[in-house]
C-alpha cells in the first residue's frame, strides 16, 4: 500500500497536535514512529507522553536558538549549520530505523527560512521510502511542499486568547 506524504499548515492551531495525534495512532498499531521537531526546545507536553511509547523515538536537536527573527545574523549562520546537521542525522535514522511514519515538526517554517537545505529537502520528499508515511508540519507551507503532498489540512484561526493577551499554557500550547 502507498505511503503518503501529509501536511498540517495554516495560522490555526492544532498542526503538532494533529501530527501527535498521528503517531499515537501508528504506535497504538504497533509501527515504529520517527519524530524530530524543529525550531522547538523540546520541552512539549506531548513529547513526555510520547516517549514513554516504546514505538516512538524522538530525535532531540542539542542546539536552541530561540525566535529566528531575533537573532544576529552570526547567530542565524550557527543555526543553520545546527539544522543541516540535525536533518541529516534525521536522515540517517530514517535509513537505519525504517519507521512507518516519520514526523518533521515545524520543517515547513524550518524550509521556508532556508535552514534546511532546500535541494536536499525536496530530495527527501521525492524519492522517500516508499512505505514511509511522512507528516510536515507548519505555517504557510509553499506550492512545492503542497504539489508534492497527498493530504493537505489547513488550520485556520478564527479566534485565539493570545490575540487578547493570554500567553501560551502549559498543556494546551505546549
Amino acid at each position: 500500500m502507498k505511503a503518503c506524504i501529509h501536511i498540517y499548515t495554516g495560522d490555526g492551531k492544532g498542526k503538532t497536535s494533529a501530527a501527535m495525534g498521528l503517531a499515537l495512532r501508528m504506535a497504538g498499531h504497533g509501527k515504529r514512529v520517527l519524530l524530530a521537531q524543529f525550531l522547538k526546545d523540546g520541552s512539549s507536553g506531548e513529547l513526555a507522553a510520547l516517549k514513554t511509547l516504546p514505538e516512538l523515538h524522538c530525535l532531540r536537536m542539542e542546539e536552541h536558538f530561540g525566535f529566528f527573527w531575533i537573532l544576529s545574523e552570526a547567530e542565524r549562520e550557527k543555526e543553520k549549520a545546527a539544522v543541516r546537521r540535525y536533518f541529516a542525522e534525521i536522515l540517517e535514522a530514517v535509513e537505519r530505523e525504517k519507521p512507518a511514519l516519520l514526523i518533521l515538526d515545524e520543517s515547513i517554517a524550518a524550509y521556508r527560512l532556508g535552514l534546511i537545505p532546500r535541494e536536499a529537502f525536496l530530495n527527501f520528499l521525492d524519492r522517500k521510502p516508499e512505505e514511509l508515511e511522512l507528516v510536515l508540519t507548519g505555517r504557510d507551507a509553499p506550492e512545492e511542499l503542497l504539489q508534492r503532498a497527498d493530504y493537505v489540512s489547513e488550520l485556520v484561526k478564527r479566534k485565539h486568547p493570545f490575540d487578547e493577551g493570554l500567553p501560551a499554557r502549559e498543556g494546551v500550547e505546549f
